[in-house]
């Protein structure tokens, strides 16, 4: 899959594409507007991170590109690729059970904390890229 070379961008389907884990040194975009919103993408090898409005939305370690990432009433949606396996930690409702999909397999349900973080490990390094889904339970 190919990174994201202007580190973020709208889809036609209005949806987001985010990231470039290929880059050596952090780059970032900042004030980019979507849907009413503020969006800001710092991006590079070690690490993908995304924040609305200055919020905390998505964040991948290694770095990861992400695309068409959608948040939905219920969840999240997004297809992610790396060079590396990933530990990827997504803000959602707190207190909440999900249930996570990787590429429409069930992995099981997790239930969020007070702070509403939800971290999952995809497995990028040898893979096409994952689609990775994230519903209310």
């Amino acid at each position: 899959m190919a990174v994201i070379n202007e580190l973020l961008r709208v889809e036609a389907d209005g949806s987001i594409s985010f990231g470039n884990y290929e880059l050596a040194k952090k780059s970032k975009v900042e004030d980019f507007p979507f849907n009413g919103d503020l969006l800001k993408v710092k991006t590079f090898k070690e690490i993908t991170k995304l924040e609305k409005n200055g919020l905390f939305v998505y964040e991948s370690v290694p770095g990861t590109t992400v695309t068409n990432f959608k948040e939905t009433e219920g969840g999240m949606e997004f297809t992610v690729d790396g060079a590396e396996d990933a530990q990827v930690t997504l803000e959602l409702e707190e207190d909440t059970l999900y249930e996570i999909f990787l590429d429409g397999e069930s992995t099981g349900a997790v239930q969020t904390g007070l702070g509403g973080k939800l971290s999952i490990s995809v497995e990028t390094a040898n893979a096409d890229a994952i689609a990775v889904k994230v519903v209310k339970a």
